[in-house]
């Protein structure tokens, strides 16, 4: 494929077969795929329908398929964060995760050119979520997607900090993805959870780590946020004030501006709006935004790569937001895609 090199950081994935985890484990909560019809499956948990997919889902020949198309030459594959399974019994959700796991590495092992692989793990038992974590990358995984929040716990939560410190030390790129929206009760209607509630959750999966000082205690370490930091970068300017005139309440935990902090972690590039790409890359720096798409699903960017070439940035600027970012935050080289 010609062109400028093009990393797509934020796209999902299942296996096509999902085993019965429902009938395996004695209790429900669990995706499985029903397939209905050719190239098509619905997502079924227990007896409710959550969502349609299409082959593209599932097929690593479609998706390099549809890439060519859109001129994209590597895909970041991630599970659907459905299939966390945070809710599960531990050893459950560590079953689950390594199918996935495993699922994903194959692909990249068969396709090292177009694919590069995050896992999932356990995170409500926070050491066995270190241990798959160190398999993932022994297994040719960079990294792991993780959710906005683990249940109860905001990732300020002292007992996820073992984790990023391991992460850290490992190299494993993380990429968080929101999950299991707030007020989804009170958003019934309108698609709600899927604009305000995520968001939101992404927000609230910074701030957490910013305030809890994960970044401060753990400054090498790699973090990614979707859909280009949800509500975070339009609402800096309130959380910035919130920090200086309320320390009392804010900064307990850490007593540094959040501001400072800009810089220190990578958004994805899917905000929908010139105006909103060009505010974030002011914000963080044109080296902390990777193309990122959503692929397959329909909220994401349908023509991947698009806003990007639309900006009229220079080469430089764009080349860091379709390729450079994305390898300098899985610690990767260009030369291994050429």
């Amino acid at each position: 494929m010609t062109g400028e090199l093009t990393i797509d950081i934020h796209t999902h994935i299942l296996p096509e077969n999902i085993p019965n985890f429902r009938e395996k484990f004695g209790y429900g909560g669990f995706v499985r795929l029903d397939h209905h019809k050719p190239c098509c499956a619905r997502m079924i948990i227990d007896d409710r329908f959550f969502r349609e997919v299409q082959d593209n889902c599932w097929s690593a020949e479609t998706r390099m398929s549809e890439c060519d198309e859109h001129h994209v030459h590597v895909q970041v594959l991630s599970t659907v964060p459905v299939m966390f399974s945070y809710w599960a019994q531990p050893l459950d959700a560590l079953e689950v995760s390594k199918f996935l796991n495993d699922h994903i590495a194959g692909i990249v092992q068969k396709y090292p050119k177009r694919f590069i692989g995050l896992g999932t793990v356990p995170l409500q038992a926070p050491d066995l979520a270190i241990k798959e974590m160190e398999r993932c990358m022994k297994i040719g995984l960079k990294g792991i997607e993780i959710g906005s929040h683990v249940n109860d716990w905001n990732l300020n939560e002292p007992i996820l900090f073992d984790f990023f410190k391991a992460a850290e030390e490992m190299g494993a790129a993380i990429f968080v993805h929101p999950w299991d929206m707030m007020g989804h009760d009170r958003m019934q209607k309108y698609w709600l959870p899927w604009l305000v509630g995520m968001p939101a959750e992404t927000s609230l999966a910074i701030c957490s780590m910013i305030f809890g000082g994960v970044f401060e205690r753990c400054p090498n370490l790699r973090v990614a946020f979707a859909h280009g930091g949800g509500s975070f970068p339009a609402t800096i300017g309130r959380i910035e004030h919130g920090h200086n005139c309320r320390p009392d309440l804010v900064a307990i935990d850490n007593p540094n501006n959040p501001r400072d902090y800009l810089g220190k972690f990578w958004l994805d590039s899917l905000v929908h709006s010139k105006e909103m790409l060009d505010y974030i890359v002011d914000l963080v720096g044109d080296n902390r935004v990777a193309l990122g798409t959503d692929y397959p699903f329909p909220l994401g960017e349908l023509e991947p790569g698009k806003l990007i070439h639309s900006m009229g940035y220079g080469d430089k600027k764009r080349a860091q937001l379709l390729h450079g970012a994305a390898l300098e935050w899985l610690d990767m080289k260009k030369e291994a895609f050429i």
